[in-house]
């Protein structure tokens, strides 16, 4: 399969806070964008940053690409954009790529897999982790999952964002970044229960964390989230508490059809789910730790 490079045309949907820094990137390498979104003012600005086109309707961004990246905040959305009436699918050209960098359910997936593969299309689930900064700088971790042929044609759209990793067959990205985000998500509540525990005994926060990352009980949490969201209380990193709790909910799924042990992933799912529940959808991931404050002396 042909490699994609430079100006091969890519249709990018999704423009929020990781989508509109990928695709910047991609238009900046030279890649040919034509874009969707569905907040207007997003999609002026992004086309007017970048010299990229807006779509038409989403018949038109399949015709108009080679490659098209859905972004989106969960597969449902994905689905509803390839496969709806007058949906990207609709338009697609022979030999076309479909690449979902959403965080999607695996199972979801690979069901939408099969419906593309009967239509001639190929889907590579390829999440992202490491946030928006990471995506800025081109620095993300992408797991991709899929047709090996198909992931290796488009390393050379991958290395424009970050680092590829190919996690295995259809969905298998997927799994990957559930079980990924349910390690972000425990580490980041088990810092902050251990923090708020010491903070009211007496112990300073801040020397508590510098401790912890000098120990064997540091992790990303501890090393960039406390020092960067949580401690300075600017709960800013970017990402929705209500896509995290999202994302438990899938790695909670994956691991019901596994039938593998999964006690701990219930509880932080149910921590998060309570969380967003207090402080809504749009609260930021790391306010989970003042959700956790709330509890004391309750």
């Amino acid at each position: 399969m042909k490699s994609i490079t430079p100006p091969a045309s890519i249709g990018f949907v999704g423009l929020g806070n990781m989508g509109y820094p990928m695709a910047r990137r991609l238009a900046q390498a030279g890649y040919k964008l034509t874009v969707a979104d569905l907040n207007a003012e997003a999609l002026k600005k992004f086309c007017a940053d970048t010299g990229s086109s807006a779509a038409a309707n989403l018949r038109q961004l399949g015709a108009a690409s080679d490659v098209v990246i859905t972004m989106l905040p969960e597969g449902k959305a994905v689905r509803k954009v390839l496969m709806g009436d007058e949906g990207i699918a609709s338009g697609l050209k022979p030999g076309a790529l479909v690449i979902d960098m959403s965080s999607s359910s695996p199972v979801g997936t690979r069901e939408l897999s099969q419906e593309l593969d009967k239509l001639g299309f190929k889907l590579i689930d390829a999440p992202v982790s490491g946030g928006v900064v990471k995506a800025i700088d081109g620095k993300l971790a992408i797991m991709a999952g899929g047709d090996k042929d198909s992931i290796e044609a488009c390393r050379p759209v991958f290395d424009v964002m970050g680092k590829m990793f190919i996690t295995g067959g259809s969905a298998s990205g997927h799994a990957m970044k559930a079980m990924n985000n349910f390690l972000s998500a425990a580490t980041l509540a088990i810092t902050s229960e251990a923090v708020l525990t010491g903070q009211k005994f007496g112990l300073d926060p801040a020397v508590m964390v510098d401790i912890i990352n000098a120990s064997t009980g540091r992790s990303n949490s501890s090393e960039h989230k406390f020092p960067t969201f949580i401690l300075p209380r600017t709960f800013d990193s970017g990402f929705y508490l209500g896509l995290m709790a999202k994302d438990l909910r899938f790695a909670k799924e994956l691991a019901d059809s596994m039938e593998t042990p999964h006690e701990l992933l219930n509880v932080i799912s149910s921590m998060w789910d309570k969380a967003e529940a207090k402080l809504g959808f749009n609260a930021d991931n790391t306010d989970v730790h003042r959700y956790l404050e709330s509890l004391i002396g309750e």
